[in-house]
């Protein structure tokens, strides 16, 4: 295999931000026509940001000094400049092309920047520029990331190094990093962040960390970017010298209240809270048999004067319940529908178990029409092979935003729910778990940055296509050569299929190994973790009778939680994807599948399809190695490498345990598993990267 030795190694810093000389001449000269020099009107911070990012930029891309003039009225100007409208939001802005240049324009220092950060895509991507007429509007108004950080700089599911934040330094040492994170958040319309894990310290709440969260607010505020912290529900009782956390009580709602107004002092701007409450052994209202409604409606209280707003995470299951986990988020808030302040809004993840590879849309969603929900989904790899497996999401995340929940009939959209337009409210938002870290290439797996890129991108405009934004990255990341975007660009479309195939294929879910998630565990039981529903075998219910989750009527009746004709659909054999099969039916090892396969078989068959959807990566990898610089290929192909092997190993063990129960032997045209199952049984990895414990 040759190299094209004449690109410079790089280390991926740069994100989809690199600027790198446009190497098409005749698209270069063009620009140079339209773009002679740059006006940018205002002096406020927000405006400064615009003048550096495009000082970076343009002569960058363009080869060639490009000043900046204090006369707008020149022929090839490029104009940044606030105007008033009232048709145009906060965040809106248009590009429009006029008879002297092009000219980027918003009610709002922030709309500038997102409009100039739209513009320079539109050149790295090398679009013709020479008739603009665009006008842009962020359809989700809360746009964020939430960070799993420590403040030990540990990451709880973080697999690319250690916290960012260096909360010992702050606020008197200002990382420049913190400002290149920043840069890339703002390019892509992300407008939130909230520093810490939602298993929160209550610690961040002091005065002296508050000094230093209002450190990097400083920081995020030109950006648009507003903090949020996570809110530990028993933090008057551990930093507040109380002897309760109940919500209703007055001590306790005095407490807030002035914690809130603490804040405020510190952070004019600041976001507000994301609470994680009654949740895998967190605290929260049912401590004291209260609901969710009265603590999250407790902090909104203290929040309110200030326009802040409490984000409660509807990720709730209580570990004494018998009931099935997709059940329990509808069984404890559809009945508080209508009783939450107006300032809060209740995070819901993709699905109803836990970030998996591939779950249903999580029932919520149309089932609380009076209460605002915002979706979460999860970034950073934990259910996916951490950093390790090349594993595009976009289209997973497609796939909840696209899912009709039929509520209020045919077009009722995860995404319509989301954005408020379905049941007219103003509170909207998207969420995604960070995969983030102090690694120089920011996320680990040089692939996994899109990851990052996709959920901006979504958020602002969740009709684009996984295609689309998938392109869009890797002509800014890479390189825009049509033969490198068609092939790279199938390699990470078809990643997410592959994933789910060679781990969990036909709706199989959370069969990983204990703790970590890391391998597959299908063996783990309850004398593994202590609780069923921490189990592999709880959620694929193998037997000598079949193996899946019967959730329908005659099961657990989760099927329910849905409006017809998806629950319609899901019920009828004859018509319930394949793809979610036995996430909803427990079937015999013989039933007959679409493809004319028995149930076995078809497992087989995905299973081993799932390896070779690696290998074609891999094939696919190696074809681009004249489009890459050597260091950035050779990552991605020893990472290749590396999860190959482990697509054979998630299928090599997940068989082997499968066909205790169902003894038929696997098709001799598949690959037989290199090892016994006893030797799968046997693998332990210590010391995981993300996890919250190191066990061993």
């Amino acid at each position: 295999m040759t190299h094209n030795n004449t690109l410079k190694n790089e280390d991926g810093y740069e994100l989809w931000l690199r600027y790198l000389p446009i190497d098409d001449a005749d698209l270069r000269d063009s620009y140079r026509q339209v773009i002679r020099q740059i006006f940018v009107s205002g002096d406020s911070p927000t405006m400064q940001v615009i003048r550096d990012e495009l000082q970076m930029a343009i002569p960058a891309l363009l080869a060639t000094d490009i000043p900046f003039s204090t006369d707008a009225t020149q022929h090839g100007t490029l104009i940044c400049r606030t105007i008033d409208d009232d048709s145009l939001h906060d965040e809106d802005f248009s590009i429009q092309s006029t008879e002297t240049g092009i000219s980027i324009e918003a009610s709002t220092d922030i709309g500038v920047l997102y409009g100039v950060f739209h513009f320079l895509r539109l050149l790295q991507t090398h679009q013709a520029i020479d008739n603009l007429n665009i006008s842009e509007a962020p359809k989700i108004k809360l746009r964020m990331l939430n960070h799993w950080d420590n403040l030990d700089r540990t990451i709880e599911r973080g697999y690319a190094g250690f916290s960012l934040w260096d909360w010992h330094k702050m606020p008197h040492y200002i990382d420049p990093r913190y400002t290149d994170y920043a840069r890339a958040n703002a390019s892509i319309g992300i407008n939130a962040i909230s520093l810490t894990n939602v298993n929160s310290n209550a610690l961040v709440l002091t005065p002296q960390y508050l000094e230093k969260v209002a450190g990097f607010a400083d920081v995020f505020r030109p950006y648009g970017i507003r903090v949020f912290l996570t809110a530990r529900f028993s933090a008057p009782i551990e930093i507040g010298d109380l002897d309760t956390a109940d919500p209703l009580n007055e001590d306790v709602i005095q407490w807030w209240q002035n914690k809130a107004d603490e804040i405020y002092q510190f952070i004019p701007d600041f976001g507000g809270f994301v609470v994680k409450a009654n949740s895998e052994g967190q605290p929260g209202p049912h401590d004291y048999q209260r609901t969710h409604a009265d603590g999250a409606n407790m902090l909104a209280q203290a929040l309110n004067s200030y326009g802040g707003i409490v984000i409660w995470r509807a990720f709730v299951y209580a570990a004494d319940s018998t009931e099935d986990r997709v059940k329990q988020a509808n069984t404890q808030l559809v009945p508080l529908d209508g009783t939450f302040h107006k300032n809060v809004i209740l995070q819901v993840k993709n699905g109803a178990v836990d970030f998996q590879p591939r779950e249903p849309y999580h029932p919520l969603f149309g089932t609380m029409p009076e209460t605002p929900l915002m979706l979460e989904v999860q970034i950073t790899q934990e259910y996916l092979g951490c950093a390790t497996h090349l594993v595009y999401l976009a289209p997973m995340f497609k796939e909840t935003l696209d899912a009709d929940t039929y509520c209020q009939g045919e077009g009722s959209t995860v995404a319509k729910v989301i954005d408020g337009s379905l049941d007219g409210h103003e509170l909207s938002g998207m969420a995604g778990v960070s995969n983030i870290g102090n690694e120089r290439n920011w996320c680990g797996h040089p692939f996994a940055v899109a990851n990052w890129y996709s959920l901006g991108r979504l958020a602002w405009d969740y009709d684009l296509s996984s295609e689309e934004i998938a392109r869009e990255w890797l002509g800014m990341t890479f390189s825009n050569q049509p033969d490198f975007l068609q092939t790279a660009t199938h390699i990470m479309i078809e990643s997410r299929e592959a994933v789910v195939e060679y781990m969990m294929p036909l709706g199989l879910h959370h069969i990983f190994e204990v703790n970590h998630h890391y391998g597959p565990g299908p063996w783990i039981d309850e004398t593994d973790v202590g609780r069923a529903d921490w189990t592999a075998v709880y959620y694929h219910q193998a037997d000598e009778n079949g193996i899946g989750f019967d959730r329908t009527a005659s099961g657990t009746d989760a099927i329910s939680l849905y409006y017809s004709p998806y629950k319609d659909l899901l019920a009828n054999l004859e018509t319930c994807p394949e793809n979610v099969l036995l996430w909803f039916h427990h079937l015999p090892w013989d039933y007959h599948m679409q493809s004319g396969r028995i149930l076995w078989d078809e497992l087989c068959f995905m299973y081993n399809r799932g390896v070779e959807r690696v290998r074609n990566m891999q094939r696919n990898w190696d074809s681009l190695s004249d489009y890459v610089d050597v260091a950035r290929f050779k990552h991605v192909q020893s990472l290749l490498t590396i999860q190959e092997r482990e697509a054979r190993w998630w299928r090599d063990a997940c068989l082997l345990y499968f066909q205790t129960f169902s003894q038929i032997p696997i098709p001799e045209q598949y690959e037989k598993p290199e090892h016994s199952l006893e030797y799968y049984k046997k693998l332990k990895h210590y010391f995981v990267p993300g996890i919250p414990e190191r066990r061993f």
